[in-house]
């Protein structure tokens, strides 16, 4: 079996096909990224995916599809994908072991890549390069 960059939470799964149903035709999954923006300086990127990139990470959970762009690979090592639904907001969360902050809105976050040395050093796979 080949090791996930991220997780997907059931309630992700749910809202990625929700996004991909009433996107008609043509969408098959959402493509997750970073892009450099915000307060803090990294905000996470997600996009509707008609087209596959053959370079991307997929990612499935319960008939949800959801490719990582290459470039947000070790920045994403060890995610968790939530979707959250509150009072005032709802949207995708990310339980991102990288984080080393974020901005007080929320929307913006400082990443450092995953430390592969560390990673090995536990016993965890490491993605292929």
């Amino acid at each position: 079996m080949a090791f996930a960059v991220m997780t997907l939470t059931d309630a992700a799964a749910d809202r990625v096909k929700a996004i991909v149903d009433n996107a008609g035709d043509g969408a098959s999954g959402i493509r997750v990224g970073i892009k450099k923006g915000g307060c803090a300086g990294m905000e996470y990127s997600i996009d509707l995916v008609t087209e596959p990139n053959a370079k991307d990470d997929l990612i499935e959970k319960n008939g949800a599809r959801v490719w990582v762009a290459p470039e947000a690979v070790l920045y994403l090592l060890g995610t968790e994908m939530d979707f959250e639904v509150t009072t005032l907001r709802s949207g995708f969360t990310f339980h991102n072991p990288n984080q080393t902050s974020a901005c007080g809105c929320g929307e913006s976050v400082e990443l450092k890549p995953a430390d592969l040395a560390a990673l090995a050093a536990a016993g965890q796979p490491t993605v292929r390069a």
